[in-house]
């Protein structure tokens, strides 16, 4: 049984490092705004939900799902957005699981008649669990009838490992009718995201979450009128072009999303690369050759419908590292509804707000 533990330790050490390697992440980083930023609570100046659902590489066994709700509302007497956001993660066919909770706020500040900042700030509670009820590990066989016996470790038994910790976030954006720029960190306090009891095991079994940083903007660029709509507000569709970027750093990890979005109301038209390509890592064959390989992770294509009061987009990764397009590459899908309880104060539509491709 001793073993037996310390191959669940070994697996459970595993874990920790995927989950070093980065958070979840979406492609439609754009539309998923209080997951990148909790600066973005609020930011629609409307009661807005929204959804987020990513399958990355399904045709491997080592799929990635992640899930996200969310929704905030302006309280524009307090120049303030207040929200919720909950995230589930999987991993791999085991069910390592991540839930988290979160309560935001932001306030709206304007610096100028050009220029506006918004700081904001996520507090909540993470949960872990790993289900280890489907393995069997060598020391519950016995060796000459071939029985399987149940865990009777306390390290194993029922198969189900769990942790939770406070987690806190923080971030900012400046924004001018044309330009936006933020900047977040998320678990800021580091916490302990280890499953394993110290006291059961005997191990200092401590595994810090590093701090993510991440950076992130866009410029929009106005290329002409489309005809004029349909919702007595008298102004045209709009066409435009917005260049976007994101830079994420987390632990010895690095990603840049970068690329632009067509905006020919109400269609969205969107492609982008994902990677580092500064930046390469290194690995060692079994013959002992050292093999650098660039940091190329995918090309993302999406296409969305906007109106006034809904967004929906679809995102496809093509991969680009040696996993190839074998592994099914991510479907992503994104939704988001808007709910004005106060028509007669509605924002005009040519008030600006943040430049997002949808926001």
């Amino acid at each position: 049984m001793r073993r037996a533990l310390l191959v669940l330790i070994a697996v459970c050490g595993m874990f920790g490092r995927e989950a070093v390697a980065q958070d979840p992440q979406f492609s439609q980083f754009y539309a998923a705004p209080l997951y990148i930023n909790p600066a973005f609570t609020g930011s629609s100046e409307y009661t807005r939900f929204g959804v987020n659902y990513r399958n990355q590489w399904p045709s491997l066994n080592a799929t990635f799902v992640t899930f996200s709700f969310y929704a905030d509302h302006y309280l524009p007497n307090a120049n303030s957005g207040i929200g919720m956001i909950v995230t589930t993660d999987r991993e791999g066919t085991e069910g390592l699981q991540s839930t988290s909770i979160g309560f935001s706020y932001a306030y709206q500040l304007k610096l100028s008649d050009n220029l506006v900042f918004r700081p904001g700030v996520i507090i909540g509670d993470t949960t872990r669990d790993a289900n280890f009820s489907n393995l069997i590990f060598a020391s519950l066989i016995d060796p000459v009838t071939g029985a399987i016996s149940g865990p009777t470790d306390p390290a194993v038994t029922g198969g189900n490992l769990q942790t939770s910790f406070l987690d806190i976030a923080a971030g900012g954006i400046f924004y001018s009718r044309n330009l936006f720029l933020g900047i977040a960190a998320h678990h800021i306090n580091e916490p302990d995201q280890s499953l394993l009891d110290d006291s059961v095991t005997g191990i200092n079994s401590v595994s810090a979450l590093p701090m993510r940083l991440s950076i992130h903007g866009g410029y929009k660029i106005t290329i002409g009128k489309g005809p004029l709509r349909k919702d007595l507000t008298y102004t045209y569709a709009e066409r435009s072009i917005t260049p976007v970027f994101q830079l994420k750093s987390q632990g010895p990890f690095d990603i840049l999303d970068v690329g632009a979005y067509l905006h020919l109301e109400p269609v969205n038209l969107g492609v982008w690369y994902r990677g580092y390509p500064l930046s390469k890592f290194e690995m060692t064959n079994n013959n002992g050759t050292v093999q650098v390989f660039p940091q190329n992770e995918a090309m993302i294509f999406s296409l969305g419908v906007t109106t006034s009061d809904f967004n929906i987009g679809y995102s496809y990764d093509y991969t680009l590292s040696d996993l190839g397009i074998a592994s099914g590459g991510a479907h992503e899908f994104s939704i988001s509804y808007y709910l004005n309880f106060k028509k007669q104060e509605r924002v005009p539509r040519d008030q600006w707000k943040i430049p997002c491709p949808k926001n």
